[in-house]
């Protein structure tokens, strides 16, 4: 596989597969940017490099999935997030629900992705203070639903840290939380009117006769298609009139049929019911059918397709061309009589594209098949097409029944695009390629809308990730602190060292005796300097060298005799006279005696005092 396969879309295919099928956890559904940024991030954390090697890490660390799950589930809510939106609310959205509403009839909330449900709970505040608290409790069920077990416990549990109730205003704090032994929580009796359950918002069926649905920051992770579905569901979740609230980097564009906006600045919807009633309340005219009414619904379908603006042909699972509406037949010159023929007949079918080939692909891979720019000569010009070839499949078989082609000139915007790519080259400045961009928006406001998603999720894990660092900086400090602790220790060792040093030279300068301090390797350590005077050897050339490898004037086996003999011993040795040659060749008698240095029960190293009796003489 060249490159990097981290990136390798089929991997990552098959990594989400695998989730899918070992923990029943589906996130297909999710933007692949977001995605692959958060599971890249936690591949770093575990030294993973390719999606394969992480599915193998799953396998291997089940607790893994855990981590895995918190790290795309961000868990990232409070209490009155966005106030502007909630004050809207309060104000405006909870008295009409009430006021709409019998007096004694239940009021059913959703609170969907609920994360930890501190939303969940500032709905029941709203309630509670609209209705009061024995209304609260006969009339209100609120339903709090989320993916991620963990949040659901920690919301059940409904106790929270001082800062995170700083944006509760003081007298509902007051009046809906209660100080407990594992800190301050919502009051329990209010608490069996919010319901939390775990539900996946691309799966599970929704929840029904609802008069509020909140769903904030949780749409803007899923991409298009499972945002459209989703919508759909809340559509049907919501009681006519029912009413949407949304984050603030989510909108329903294109939803305006079934939803309209309230405050499209504080993304609050309504459903929308009066087209529909009005279209069931119209009588219908049966006395004069407009003028050919009386075409068959099959007819239609096909005036419809051969109206149709794109150049489109259908083919059936045989390659025998069954249709061609006039855009086609006028654009590659085909007569009625071709009609019924072979898709292999028509030169088109291989010049200047293989349209058999992508038909069979289209077949096995079971979803639509698109090449884009293709050439086309038509007499001394060259067109430029997109070709999309859609498989038809039999209902409710699924056996494939034929393909449609559809031909899009795009010669006119492709010239528009080299004419921008022109353009753009010659922009100097930031500002004028923001204002390229700027040119581009009204026709790119989907994709837009996706980008602004993407940024609030990367906003919300950019939160996250500072209130990690936030704690690791506390951490630091307590480390910095002990390493402050530890360095003072180190100095003051330090000086006693120094000072046991200074103590040291000055004992062995005072010594007017050769002394050698050797390990129980007998490797020199210390080589003082009257053993200079007598040896003729600096400590530099003797230091960290076995005693075996030093070429003095003493019988170095008989020396070595005793020194080892004091070690096993461990006791100090007799005084031992030998004859021995100085650096200036001088014969001389050598007083030597050998001294343990002692280590709990053994000795680590001996002394070696060696006086020239002679000179003392």
């Amino acid at each position: 596989m060249s490159g990097d396969s981290t990136t390798d879309p089929g991997d990552l295919d098959a990594l989400l597969d695998y989730v899918k099928r070992t923990r029943d956890f589906d996130f297909t559904g999710y933007k692949r940017p977001t995605l692959t940024r958060r599971i890249a991030k936690r591949m770093a954390e575990v030294g993973c490099t390719t999606y394969s090697d992480y599915e193998d890490h799953l396998a291997l660390h089940p607790e893994e999935f855990v981590t895995f799950f918190n790290a795309i589930l961000i868990n990232v809510t409070g209490f009155f997030r966005d106030p502007q939106a909630w004050e809207f609310m309060a104000d405006e959205i909870v008295p009409r629900i009430i006021s709409g509403k019998d007096p004694a009839a239940s009021i059913r909330v959703w609170s969907a992705g609920c994360a930890s449900g501190e939303e969940a709970y500032t709905i029941a505040m709203l309630f509670g203070r609209a209705l009061g608290i024995d209304g609260f409790r006969s009339r209100v069920k609120v339903y709090a639903t989320d993916i991620d077990d963990e949040a659901l416990a920690e919301a059940r549990a409904a106790t929270f840290t001082e800062k995170a109730l700083e944006a509760v205003p003081e007298e509902l704090r007051g009046q809906y939380f209660e100080e407990t032994t594992r800190g301050v929580s919502f009051r329990s009796d209010l608490r069996r009117n919010v319901i939390f359950g775990r539900h996946d918002l691309l799966r599970d069926a929704p929840i029904s006769r609802l008069d509020l649905l909140v769903c904030r920051n949780t749409l803007m992770y899923f991409t298009a298609d499972s945002q459209n579905a989703v919508v759909d569901r809340f559509r049907f979740a919501l009681e006519r009139g029912g009413y949407l609230f949304l984050g603030r980097a989510e909108t329903l564009l294109t939803h305006s049929r079934t939803f309209r906006p309230l405050q499209l600045q504080l993304r609050i919807f309504e459903t929308v019911t009066e087209q529909r009633s009005q279209q069931s309340l119209e009588p219908r005219d049966d006395s004069e059918p407009a003028a050919g009414s009386d075409w068959p619904r099959a007819k239609l379908r096909d005036a419809a397709f051969d109206a149709g603006a794109n150049a489109s042909m259908v083919v059936d699972v045989d390659g025998v061309v069954q249709s061609v509406n006039a855009s086609a037949r006028a654009l590659f010159g085909i007569t009625p009589a071709q009609l019924g023929g072979t898709l292999q007949d028509f030169e088109m079918s291989y010049r200047p594209l293989e349209l058999r080939s992508i038909i069979e692909q289209a077949y096995a891979e079971r979803t639509a098949i698109e090449r884009r720019s293709v050439e086309w000569p038509f007499r001394d010009t060259i067109r430029l097409f997109d070709v999309i070839v859609t498989p038809l499949f039999e209902v409710p078989s699924g056996a494939p029944s034929g393909a449609s082609i559809t031909f899009s000139d795009v010669t006119r915007f492709r010239q528009l695009e080299i004419e921008l790519e022109q353009s753009t080259l010659q922009l100097q400045t930031a500002y004028e390629e923001l204002q390229s961009t700027n040119e581009e928006l009204e026709t790119m406001n989907e994709e837009l809308q996706s980008t602004n998603e993407e940024l609030q999720s990367t906003n919300e894990e950019l939160q996250s990730t500072n209130e990690e660092l936030e704690t690791m900086n506390e951490e630091l400090q307590s480390t910095n602190d002990e390493f402050h602790v530890v360095n003072e220790m180190l100095n003051a060792r330090g000086v006693e060292l120094d000072r046991a040093n200074m103590y040291l030279h000055s004992v062995l300068s005072g010594i007017d005796a050769g002394v050698v301090v050797l390990d129980d390797e007998l490797v020199v350590q210390i080589w003082n300097h009257r053993s200079q005077d007598l040896w003729g050897l600096r400590p530099v050339e003797v230091e960290g060298k076995h005693l075996m490898n030093i070429d003095i004037g003493l019988p170095a086996s008989e020396l070595v005799a005793l020194v080892r003999s004091t070690l096993e011993n461990g006791t100090r040795s007799r005084r031992v006279t030998l004859n021995a040659r100085n650096r200036r060749g001088r014969q001389f008698s050598c007083h030597v005696t050998c001294s343990p240095i002692e280590s709990g029960d053994h000795a680590m190293g001996v002394v070696v005092l060696m006086e020239d009796v002679d000179s003392a003489n």
